[in-house]
């Protein structure tokens, strides 16, 4: 007997109508993330082999996953069709069995697709069944009177005269087929349905009446496996992801404080004994440190967060590192490029973007760095601003270890402090200042009497 190859096949070709989008529905996002990414993460580990079939909104689906190997389905004439159309593809990659999976599903797990492979067997056709509460527009299953699977039929299809009364088993549209025996039975799919599509749904009849090998793996109320058709649904698997994955942290050892209002993204990395204070978001490719704690109404996206540092309320991060010890915030704001060395504080409304901000320096409030270099110890006063941008070109802006710019100064790029340098309140500075010297560029102050009216 040949070992088992099997090769993931996803369905993301559909339009999505009831979305309301023109957006291709499997790029519809939860925690930011196209659900069709989270199909991926729980195929990725388990097969080596997965094409995708694509049809409305293509060149989109290729542009976020670059590196997938897709087949176009010119045009959407159903599931069954989709199987079709990608079959040579299938048969091409050496594989045994196809597990054909929709791209609407983000919340299904390697687990859950290695209980129907497991109870599948070497069989001809498995297929995952779950009873949610409301079948909806889901297919129904329908079984003989020795509760043997009889076939799948379509909800708008579904009759009781002729398929008998519901039973409340719908399909979860995850199946695994054998190549050899599937292939004859998907020639035969015919689209004489309310919907004149092609339907894979139909190789189970087909397989039955063939005495083919057909298994129903039952899954319960798993709503895991359910897809997703409309904004409703989204929000709701939104949610249940979200709270998966917090949950699943505070069982590994995370301190999550009011963890109903915080919302952490699958590709974020969280260690044990970090802390975090809802309401905050963190997404993309975020990592907290153990020992990190961060405030109240954050929200992070891509940054990297070490051991020690303090996060406090109300901070809009992005593309930003942050090492041991530095405090943020609150209200400040950290723009792609912003590195923050060990023991820096950046405070109140400072806006730091592509800059480097050196070990215990400092910027407490109301100052921009851009494309910026900050020493070590360095004292950042009120008020100050990089002038890094003449209308055509960014240039750099360097402040030396130890130096202190007074309040409202604007420095204009391209220009250096030096090391210990001082810079008077109110400057504008456009020129070098040496090592240990003071640069002042201000008028001088003028008092003149005021000549005053009187009744």
């Amino acid at each position: 007997m040949p070992e088992t190859k099997i090769t993931a096949l996803v369905l993301a070709a559909g339009k999505g109508t009831r979305m309301h989008s023109p957006r291709p529905k499997v790029l519809q996002t939860l925690l930011r993330e196209p659900m069709l990414r989270y199909v991926y993460r729980a195929l990725d580990p388990m097969f080596s082999d997965i094409l995708t079939v694509i049809g409305h909104g293509a060149e989109e689906v290729e542009t976020v996953f670059p590196g997938r190997s897709f087949v176009v389905q010119a045009e959407q004439l159903g599931t069954g069709h989709a199987v079709q159309t990608a079959w040579d593809a299938v048969k091409a990659t050496g594989a045994t069995h196809c597990l054909v999976i929709n791209g609407d599903t983000p919340l299904v797990t390697p687990e859950a697709l290695s209980r129907l492979t497991d109870a599948a067997g070497d069989g001809d056709l498995a297929f995952m069944t779950i009873t949610p509460k409301s079948p909806a527009g889901f297919g129904r299953v329908v079984r003989d009177e020795d509760r043997r699977i009889a076939a799948i039929v379509e909800a708008k299809d579904y009759d009781i005269a002729v398929h008998g009364h519901a039973t409340g088993e719908v399909n979860a549209g995850i199946y695994l087929l054998r190549l050899d025996t599937m292939g004859a039975l998907l020639d035969r799919l015919e689209n004489r349905n309310a919907s004149g599509e092609f339907y894979v749904t139909d190789l189970v009849e087909l397989a039955v009446a063939d005495g083919l090998t057909v298994t129903g793996v039952q899954c319960g109320d798993d709503l895991s496996l359910m897809g997703i058709n409309s904004p409703r649904e989204l929000i709701q698997a939104e949610n249940a992801l979200r709270r998966r994955i917090v949950e699943d942290l505070i069982d590994r050892g995370v301190l999550i404080h009011n963890p109903d209002t915080v919302i952490i993204g699958p590709g974020v990395t969280v260690e044990p004994g970090a802390e975090i204070f809802g309401h905050c978001e963190i997404y993309g490719e975020s990592s907290v440190a153990a020992g990190a704690r961060l405030g109240s109404y954050n929200q992070i996206t891509d940054c990297a967060l070490a051991s020690g540092c303090l996060v406090k309320e109300f901070n809009h991060m992005e593309g930003a590192v942050v090492e041991e010890g530095v405090q943020v915030g609150p209200y400040a704001r950290l723009r792609p490029g912003a590195v923050l060395r060990r023991a820096a504080k950046v405070g109140n409304f400072v806006e730091v973007k592509k800059s480097v901000v050196g070990e215990g320096a400092k910027a407490s409030h109301l100052t921009y760095l851009g494309d910026t270099e900050v020493g070590a110890g360095a004292n950042i006063g009120a008020g100050t601003i990089t002038c890094n941008y003449d209308g055509k070109n960014k240039f750099r802006t360097v402040i030396g270890e130890g130096a202190f710019i007074g309040s409202n100064t604007a420095l204009v790029a391209p220009v250096t402090v030096g090391r210990d340098a001082l810079v008077g309140a109110g400057s504008t500075i456009t020129k070098d200042v040496p090592d240990e010297c003071a640069g002042i560029a201000r008028g001088k102050q003028v008092i003149i009497k005021r000549r005053l009216k009187r009744s």
